[in-house]
């Protein structure tokens, strides 16, 4: 029959119990050295008995420098450990702080819009109405420069369009007065052109009475047409000279 399953509790009977620790002992300093030389690890295995007896099993290195390391090793995580505690209390403290902000600037929100104002008391609603009324009056100051600022730039640009409209009418009269000068000296020389091909008129006849006797008609003829070769010869010179220039 195999052996049955040793329940795990302290052994009552002294001696038992040191034949135990004694077996115990061996098999784990043996596991010890199958460990670190199957798998190359570094152990150290320290066991003290219950009379205050020391056993001890470490691998080719030193006790000392697994156990310096050991203490490095079991330093820095507890530092790390404490760091994640801190920073977890800096991020709680932080976001307590932060809800609490957020909160209160909602809360601050529906008082400026006019709700929940059932639980604020008579000095309450005399600050909130003073911040209102200070926060009208930047409101008001704002609009008024930003209004202002709007009128001075619709100056500037009536003033600008201005200028260009007197420019260009100065421009349109220059242009019309040319224009007038051009059409003036045009006629005029039109009409001395036409004026130098004109005839002169011939003088009527004078009537003495009712009827002009045969004699004075003749004489008349003959005077209007001395008349007319006095009239047209100082014409044809200017003409042949005009034609010879």
């Amino acid at each position: 029959m195999g052996r049955g399953r040793v329940q795990l509790k302290r052994i009552e009977n002294k001696i038992n119990r040191q034949v135990t620790f004694s077996k115990r002992r061996g098999g784990l300093l043996k596991k010890a050295h199958e460990i670190s030389v199957l798998c190359d690890a570094e152990v150290a295995l320290i066991v003290f008995s219950h009379k205050g007896k020391v056993f001890e099993y470490s691998t080719d290195s030193s006790m000392d420098k697994i156990l310096e390391r050991y203490e490095r090793y079991s330093y820095a995580e507890t530092r790390l450990v404490a760091t994640e505690s801190e920073y977890q209390g800096n991020w709680s403290m932080e976001y307590n702080r932060l809800k609490a902000k957020v909160e209160l600037l909602q809360k601050n929100q529906r008082h400026y819009m006019g709700e929940d104002l059932d639980s604020l008391s008579l000095k309450e609603l005399q600050n909130l109405e003073q911040q209102l009324d200070t926060a009208l009056k930047h409101i008001r100051s704002k609009k008024n420069q930003l209004m202002y600022e709007s009128i001075s730039q619709l100056q500037r640009k009536e003033r600008a369009i201005q200028e260009q409209n007197t420019m260009l009418a100065k421009q349109i009269k220059e242009r019309e007065k040319t224009v007038a000068q051009q059409s003036q000296w045009a006629q005029q020389n039109h009409g001395l052109n036409t004026s130098s091909f004109l005839l002169p008129e011939p003088h009527p006849c004078l009537n003495i009475g009712l009827h002009c006797s045969g004699t004075y008609q003749e004489e008349a003829t003959e005077v209007r047409r001395n008349e007319l070769d006095l009239t047209l010869e100082p014409i044809y010179s200017c003409h042949l000279g005009c034609f010879a220039a």
